[in-house]
């Protein structure tokens, strides 16, 4: 009696439904270990749409790609805000913005988005990380092979160069070597570590354990949101507009302290790095192992400093690339989608605010309750056979038309198909940092080709670690070592 109390019926207008034999869990654990394969098989059973039950709520999977705009075109009965703002509130410990007595809205918040992180924003945002990236890398400069984990120095070098990015640094700090600098190392390495904490615990959080039974993750949390209050943020040169426009918007909201208003920016350094991070391993990875994606990249870096008139490998002199130059890299932006396509494992999900009738593209028509969730899973799309030739395979140029500029055009089952790489999301939910993040990644790629002989060591393939699945670009399982040495140049 108690398991018909905590599960519903398939009404005749709704998709097929499984409620699991678990209580409140229903198919969690099936749904977990792999989503990929459980929503394939499903798709093979059910067909275009089906209902499941997972950790107490009801997500009704859309598994037909060409169904996907279905979803997109009804925003007016499908709410992502609500999802967004409840996840966030959860995982970050920020307040409750839909309070009427904080007087804010979602709407105001987006908007800064908007503003700093798309359009001419981006000039200044990207010539801050190209200077930022030379600075973390640049800082030894000595000539001899180095061996160190892939993901490691990946990380390291981006997270740093990401968190100066935003967050803006104090210049005499980092231009002498005082103790002011080595202050700031350790800052540095500190919330690197404590991102570490709390962002291996993330999905756990997101999938409902309270944080403050994690250990040390709560502490973590707060350690981060601690060095980000606006005393300490206001002292520092080279802040993005992003987190000046959040802390003018913030500072004069009724009810919010200084930690309160901290905590929201550790929102924007959990979406710069959690992501881009994993991203930038995978782009370097797959062009280290593939010859042919090496070679065509250097190529296209080098023709770009003939272009601009700048030399690789003189540290002396460092390299700029301007935002407009970096859009004009097509090979590195093929790499980069195509590491993202393998890499990338987001679920989309939007909250029914109503009874509806959603019309699927073989016109089939389905009902969706008031309250069930609706989600898309793109991982469905990036590794379909017949979307992609070899979908498990990474091949640099998948992106590239036959005049060697950016694809746009690709096909399903004889179909021109829209949405063929979602990493980023798609309508209202679509990641507003996505151009930023793509151009860190640019940059990134073009300056280790620039300043850096590499080696990878081992040509086993790396595993993805699928227990971020559902919540975007997964990480390798395991480090790969690799070997990296500066260029020899008159001035090394």
């Amino acid at each position: 009696i108690m398991f018909k109390l905590l599960s519903f019926y398939r009404r005749e207008d709704e998709p097929p439904l499984e409620n699991g034999w678990l209580p409140y869990l229903g198919l969690a654990f099936q749904f977990g270990s792999n989503p990929l394969e459980f929503l394939r098989s499903r798709q093979k059973k059910y067909g275009d749409a089906v209902t499941c039950k997972i950790a107490g709520s009801y997500f009704t999977f859309i598994l037909d790609p060409f169904s996907y705009g279905a979803v997109f075109r009804n925003g007016k009965n499908l709410d992502f805000q609500k999802f967004a703002i409840e996840t966030s509130r959860k995982v970050f410990g920020h307040a409750d913005f839909t309070d009427p007595k904080y007087n804010l809205t979602y709407e105001e918040l987006h908007h800064v988005f908007r503003q700093t992180l798309q359009g001419p924003a981006l000039h200044p945002l990207t010539s801050n990380m190209m200077e930022n990236l030379q600075f973390v890398m640049l800082r030894s400069k000595t000539s001899a092979w180095t061996t160190e984990g892939l993901y490691t120095f990946t990380f390291r070098i981006m997270f740093e160069a990401g968190y100066l990015t935003l967050f803006g640094k104090d210049e005499k700090a980092l231009r002498d070597d005082t103790e002011q600098f080595e202050a700031h190392k350790v800052l540095i390495h500190t919330a690197m570590n404590d991102f570490k904490v709390f962002d291996k615990a993330f999905p756990l959080i997101v999938a409902g354990l309270p944080i403050g039974i994690i250990r040390g993750v709560k502490a973590a949390r707060e350690a981060l949101a601690e060095r980000l209050q606006h005393k300490y943020l206001k002292k520092n040169s080279s802040l993005s507009s992003l987190i000046e426009q959040r802390m003018h918007f913030f500072d004069p909201v009724p009810h919010l302290d200084e930690l309160g208003k901290a905590r929201t920016h550790n929102v924007m350094l959990w979406a710069s790095q959690a992501n881009t991070l994993p991203a930038t391993f995978w782009s370097l990875y797959y062009m280290l192992r593939s010859p042919e994606a090496m070679q065509a990249a250097k190529t296209e870096v080098e023709n770009m400093l003939q272009e601009t008139n700048q030399k690789s490998g003189d540290t002396e002199k460092p390299v700029s690339f301007s935002k407009d130059q970096l859009d004009n890299m097509p090979v590195t932006s093929s790499i980069i989608a195509e590491a993202l396509r393998l890499s990338s494992a987001s679920i989309m999900i939007r909250i029914a605010t109503e009874n509806f009738t959603m019309t699927l593209d073989s016109g089939s028509k389905i009902a969706i309750r008031k309250g069930d969730r609706v989600a898309l899973y793109p991982q469905m799309v990036h590794l379909d056979s017949d979307i992609y030739e070899d979908p498990e395979e990474f091949k640099f140029n998948r992106f590239l038309d036959e005049n060697g500029q950016r694809k746009t055009t690709f096909y399903k089952n004889g179909r021109k198909f829209k949405n063929y790489l979602l990493p980023f999301g798609s309508g209202i939910s679509k990641c507003p940092g996505r151009f930023f993040a793509v151009n860190e990644i640019k940059q990134f790629l073009a300056l280790v080709l620039c300043y850096y002989d590499m080696e990878l060591q081992g040509e086993e393939t790396l595993p993805l670690d699928n227990s971020r699945a559902g919540l975007g670009i997964l990480q390798p399982k395991q480090d790969v070592l690799f070997k990296y040495k500066l260029k020899n140049t008159a001035t090394v």
